[in-house]
């Protein structure tokens, strides 16, 4: 038994090739830096085209290069111009509109967009529920203006000193936003049932400010 297991341990020591061929040993290798740490620590694309570039650059301020002096500055100042060129071209990047302005609004938590507020009171007006169908109406015009960043709110801000900073922006619309305000205000805190004509002047007030472009942008958080 002891011999039959030593036979085979010296076949399998004969069979292992110690010294490969060029095409073996190549293929060792391959198989050896595909595995999923050689890939993993491998530069990506950009690195490579970064480590390029500065290459290229220091190699022309090394001794000997060309980009010395003035042209050193130069070069940086294009460089430069080319970065505002963008800016005004493609405008500063536009801020996560869903974060915008979410939080307190007239005094309560509020973390629904200007559409979902715009459903809900579509949602009570079917059910004739005018004073709630007012306020929820109402709350999503002012989170419309906080989300295109034109009006916001903080926890201290009225729905009067919301409509007064929003006539600001849109100075045709101040009266009625003000009356708008005042319309939330008393189905709010004076307990008035609303009516269905109210109701249906902030319909068209939100759905011509959802997207009007504003006179002036209204300070900010104020």
């Amino acid at each position: 038994m002891i011999a039959v297991a030593a036979g085979a341990l010296t076949g399998l020591i004969v069979d292992v090739p110690v010294d490969p061929d060029g095409d073996q040993a190549r293929q060792w290798l391959i198989d050896e830096l595909s595995k999923p740490e050689y890939l993993a620590a491998r530069p990506t694309l950009w690195d490579q085209l970064s480590k390029a570039f500065w290459d290229w650059l220091n190699s022309l301020q090394a001794p000997g290069g060309v980009l010395q002096g003035p042209l050193l500055v130069l070069v940086v100042l294009l460089v430069a111009a080319a970065i505002v060129a963008a800016f005004f071209i493609f405008g500063r990047p536009r801020r996560n509109r869903r974060g915008a302005g979410i939080g307190a609004l007239f005094g309560e938590d509020e973390e629904r967009t200007a559409e979902e507020l715009r459903r809900s009171a579509r949602d009570a007006a079917t059910s004739a529920d005018w004073a709630l169908a007012i306020e929820e109406l109402f709350r999503s015009i002012a989170r419309r203006m906080a989300e295109r960043v034109v009006v916001t709110t903080s926890p201290g801000t009225t729905a009067r000193g919301f409509a007064l900073r929003a006539a600001e922006a849109f100075p045709t619309y101040a009266s009625r936003l003000l009356g708008s305000a005042a319309s939330f205000d008393s189905v709010r805190y004076l307990g008035e049932p609303g009516s269905q004509a109210q109701y249906l002047e902030l319909v068209t007030l939100e759905a011509e400010l959802r997207d009007a472009r504003p006179a002036q942008v209204a300070a900010v958080g104020r």
